[in-house]
């Protein structure tokens, strides 16, 4: 199946009073934890209850070892490291920990195996 797109009318912050069209990727649903474990058992000898439980674990695991500080590398997905941002200042005794930070974030990077699949695209449908 194709990834659906939508032509959205946006307002140009470099060029006032004028408009521009881009094209935007529509989101078809989600696939919840219990979902996906339903499904990767249907493809496996493990039990449902089994896989939902790794999914589990791993994401407490993962948020675990982000607080520490670690990358967390899925060999067949990618890449994943906690980041975050701060005030900007003239003076670095200004800097304090967390009265300077405003926001953490997790960063992915997808491996060579995923790059390449989104660098040869994927089928694209225009919304009907």
């Amino acid at each position: 199946m194709a990834l659906q797109y939508r032509i959205t009318k946006r307002a140009n912050n470099i060029k006032e009073n004028s408009e521009i069209y881009i094209m935007q990727a529509i989101h078809t649903g989600v696939i919840d934890t219990d979902e996906l474990s339903e499904i990767i058992s249907s493809e496996s000898s493990l039990s449902e209850a089994d896989i939902k439980a790794v999914l589990i674990s791993l994401g407490k695991k993962m948020q675990f070892y982000l607080q520490q500080g670690k990358i967390i590398d899925l060999d067949h997905i990618g890449k994943f490291k906690m980041g975050f941002q701060c005030k900007a200042t003239n003076d670095p005794k200004n800097l304090k920990s967390p009265q300077s930070i405003q926001k953490f974030h997790i960063n992915y990077q997808p491996t060579a195996k995923m790059k390449k699949f989104l660098k040869q695209g994927v089928p694209v449908l225009k919304e009907a």
